[in-house]
Order: C-alpha cells, then structure tokens, then sequence
C-alpha cells in the first residue's frame, strides 16, 4: 500500500526504541531508528545519527519517512545541564523542523508524567487538562515541560504535522534497570515520613503497544499513559517483603545536601520532593479518548518486574 506507515524512532537502539523497532518489523513496517551509536541489534538498522543533526531531513527524504516516533532524551541529568537540554529541547525542535520539511504526517514525542512537576498540592490524580509546572530543579521534568511547550506552538504553526504526545509513567519490564528500580534493589525501602509516594506503573511492551496504536490510527493529542491503579511505597515494600527506612524530610534534605557538598552520591535535597510528591497519572482519557488499554495495571507491572529481576539475580 502507497500509504503504509514508514517509521523512523530517534533513540532507536535504547530500551523502548529497541523494542518497538523489532516489533514494527516483525509485523512487516518499514523501520529505522538513529541514535548516536549504531545498534548491534540486527531486529531493524539503527543508524548514527544525533537528534540534533539537521542531517536528519535528508535522511527523512531519502527513506520516504511518514511517520517519526522521538524517543531521544536525556533520561538521568548529568553534570552538564547546558548539554542536556541542548540534546532534549534543541534536539525537538531540530526534529520538528526536519519533520515539516520533509513532509512526515505524524510525529510520536515520548514525553513524562514528570512535566507535571512535584507539588504538594498536585491532584490525586493528574488529568491531561491540569496544568505543566515542573521547575528548573529537576532538569529531566524541565526539559520535559519545555519540549511540550515547544510542541504546542509547533501544533499552532504547522498543523499538517500530526502530533502525539505520552505523557508516561515509571517503565517497568523484564530487564529494566535505572534510578528507579536501584530504589526497590536497597535492603530497606527508602520512604519520607508522612507521605504514600504514590508511583504509578507501566509495562513496557504497553508502552510499545501504545505507540503503535497511534501510528497505526494516525491518531493524534496528548494522553498520559500508565497502568490502571497506583502503588505507594508502604505497599512497595510489603510486596518485596522488605522493611521501610522511614525518615522525615528535614533529615533527608539534610543528609542529601551534605552529600552534594561532599560531592557524594549523585543526588541532592531535591530529590526528596520527588520522592513524596509524584504525579499519579489518571489513564482514562488513554482508554475512553484515545482507545488503548494497557494489558497490566501498575500493581500487575511491578509484580512482573519482581519476578523477572529475581530470576535474573537483581532484586
């Protein structure tokens, strides 16, 4: 068919663009990915390629590109913020600009449930209508909100451009190993005196089966994606069958700043507030608006996660 998607995922040899490039080609898509390193994953070619590139519109031209998913970010800040952010929001709207010019119909943008920002007076649970307000302490939930600024003007003055954007939750699978996961990998859970820290959840290969349900549908707007439910870390801890190290912020703000002071460790004060004060993204507007259900709920992700990470020796 003339009209047969042809997918280019930036990010392409990273943990969700791996899975979703050999998804797309065992049912048959065409598909590439760029990454700054080629893969050695034969499933789809992975060329090298930075987001920031503008060689990418020729690239776009050359394989006839309809639609790009942009999984490409930053996803742990490094000690190099100006980089960073050059790489998460100059590398967006490098990929618009490259998009529009090369006619692409629709763009997929992986963005986080952490524009949201950590408040101690967020909703129970966070619509899609409630507003972006994460701050500059939190330079990944920054650039998040930024990049979704940057995105809504492009919708205003290129509305050929289909877009959609996941707003998504703590990513969990089989081999999922990041700053989140090293929490649940401690002897004791780590927990803020006085707060649920709720997390909500969301398997991998829903990830992966969101974002082709809106390539295939063409299907554009902005949806949270996650599993139904959530889980706090009292619950957490009862599931791993671990005690919780339950210490008041004061002291954990403390500690962590004399830390950074030291240069120890590779978190500060403000990682507390991310800890008690997580957005819970409520998945409605993703099932009834935009017509995907994830297969697991956060309580049925984390328990697979448990399993598998036991069976690989790393919980």
């Amino acid at each position: 068919m003339s009209d047969a998607p042809r997918v280019l995922i930036t990010g392409g040899a990273g943990y969700v663009g791996s899975l979703l490039g050999a998804r797309l080609a065992l049912q048959g898509t065409f598909v590439m990915g760029t990454d700054l390193r080629a893969s050695s994953d034969r499933s789809y070619p992975v060329r090298t390629l930075d987001v920031r590139d503008r060689a990418l519109e020729a690239v776009l031209h050359e394989y006839r590109i309809t639609h790009v998913v942009h999984l490409a970010s930053v996803l742990e800040a490094g000690t190099d913020r100006r980089r960073d952010h050059d790489i998460d929001v100059n590398g967006t709207r490098n990929v618009i600009a490259c998009c529009v010019a090369a006619g692409v119909r629709h763009l997929t943008v992986s963005s986080s449930g952490a524009a949201y920002g950590y408040h101690a007076d967020n909703p129970e649970w966070i619509d899609e209508t409630d507003p972006l307000r994460a701050g500059d302490r939190f330079a990944y939930a920054h650039h998040k909100r930024l990049v979704e600024e940057l995105l809504a003007r492009s919708r205003a003055s290129h509305p050929r451009l289909g877009q959609l954007v996941l707003r998504i939750g703590t990513v969990l699978g089989a081999t999922t190993e990041n700053q989140i996961t090293a929490l649940f990998a401690r002897r004791r859970i780590l927990a803020v005196r006085g707060s649920d820290s709720p997390f909500v959840f969301v398997w991998d290969e829903d990830v992966v089966g969101a974002i082709l349900h809106g390539i295939e549908s063409d299907r554009t707007g902005v949806f949270n994606l996650a599993g139904d439910g959530s889980l706090t870390i009292h619950e957490i801890a009862a599931i791993l069958g671990k005690t919780e190290l339950s210490l008041p912020a004061a002291v954990l703000m403390g500690a962590l700043g004399l830390a950074r002071l030291l240069r120890v460790g590779r978190y500060g004060p403000e990682q507390v507030d991310f800890l008690r004060y997580r957005p819970v993204l409520s998945n409605r507007r993703l099932k009834e608006e935009f017509g995907y259900r994830p297969a697991k709920s956060s309580a049925q992700t984390f328990q697979f996660y448990i399993e598998q990470a036991r069976a690989r020796g790393a919980l």
